[in-house]
């Protein structure tokens, strides 16, 4: 169903306020550009106007933590069907994209901002922003649409590449509105993100899911590898996008847990569902005693403003994060869980079995 959005100012009565067309479209991609985190906190921009192969320029190219790409496309003028059209042709152009094409688009997108003579290399890139380099980059890739609204057949197009062909494809609609003198952009999207992975993985698996959940693990000044090992426990912060799909795992779940940019580094059971750090109880010398009571390795695992969130694990094998077990042919995913179908997680699955001797 077509997307709506409203705002009503609260005074003695409600005062909703006008929708407003000052040019978004022309503006939108400015405004995305300068703050990426608008459509996806976890992403890294790495080109803009992005000249494709076939003649066409994809507007925004972004990369995630796990080294996957994003097209972001915005409509600007044309209709809904002619920009999934166009999404879609520039998905089969990234598809074929190796690691050398995307450090030189990255480059070259330096080289147009004109900022330093000497422009940073993607790894460095990644490093700095994620704190890992992903083991491979373009694994897989995701492609957004822009747009402030989509008419009815053009949402049923989306819906069925998502549900019948199991195309990672979204919109994110916007609109602005105006309150005397102030502006408001708002942000809906034709399926929240999480819910989406859910329902592609559905759709397109020819197999039930074999009942292991993938986690991924991304390191940085909130979280280190060494604090969930001695703890137990997997974490995540830095908002709803990353704290919601944690809030999944339940007790009982078995996890295989990926560093992003090392590779798998545990294997476990859960044992009580994410809560806050002040509420994770860790036992030690028989005393429980809440994990804010400890001394962590990562400086800003207890921030309010972070919003970690810890799941109690108990582990079954663990190693160190380097360098971590990484395979060709090994399942990697961009989201921090999934309960996966492919048939790369079963053979990742068989393979951490046979190499760490579970059973």
């Amino acid at each position: 169903m077509p997307i709506e959005t409203e705002i009503w100012r609260i005074q003695q009565d409600l005062s909703p306020l006008p929708l407003t067309n000052i040019d978004l479209e022309q503006r939108l991609q400015e405004i995305i550009v300068a703050d990426l985190s608008i459509v996806d906190t976890g992403l890294m921009l790495i080109g803009r106007e992005v000249p494709t192969a076939f003649g066409g320029y994809i507007d925004i190219l972004a990369i995630d933590a796990s080294g996957n790409l994003v097209v972001v496309e915005l409509k600007k003028g044309r209709t809904p069907r002619e920009v999934v059209a166009q999404v879609l042709d520039y998905a089969s152009w990234v598809i074929s994209l190796t690691s050398g094409d995307i450090a030189r688009i990255f480059i070259d997108y330096q080289g147009s901002l004109e900022v330093k003579e000497t422009q940073e290399g993607i790894d460095a890139a990644l490093k700095d922003r994620f704190g890992a380099i992903p083991d491979e980059l373009n694994t897989s890739h995701r492609l957004l649409i822009v747009a402030a609204e989509l008419d009815p057949s053009t949402e049923r197009i989306v819906s069925y590449l998502q549900e019948q062909y199991g195309v990672d494809i979204n919109v994110a609609f916007f609109r602005t509105f105006r309150d005397e003198d102030r502006e408001y952009l708002t942000r809906t999207w034709l399926i929240e993100p999480d819910t989406l992975a859910t329902e592609i993985s559905s759709s397109t698996a020819k197999r039930e899911w074999n009942g292991e959940v993938y986690v991924v693990f991304v390191e940085d000044e909130s979280r280190r590898w060494k604090d969930a090992k001695r703890y137990g426990f997997v974490s995540a912060g830095g908002g709803d996008t990353y704290v919601k799909p944690l809030g999944k795992l339940q007790r009982g779940d078995r996890v295989w847990v990926h560093a992003s940019g090392n590779g798998y580094v545990g294997f476990g059971e859960v044992l009580e569902p994410a809560v806050r750090p002040d509420q994770f109880m860790v036992y030690i010398d028989g005393d429980r005693k809440p994990l804010t009571e400890f001394q962590l390795e990562a400086p800003n695992a207890f921030k309010e403003e972070q919003g970690e969130h810890f799941v109690a694990v108990r582990w079954i094998k663990t190693v160190d994060k380097q360098p971590g077990i990484w395979e060709r042919g090994f399942f990697s995913y961009p989201r921090i869980v999934a309960r996966p179908l492919s048939p790369k997680w079963q053979f990742t699955i068989d393979r951490l079995t046979s190499l760490w001797g579970i059973e």
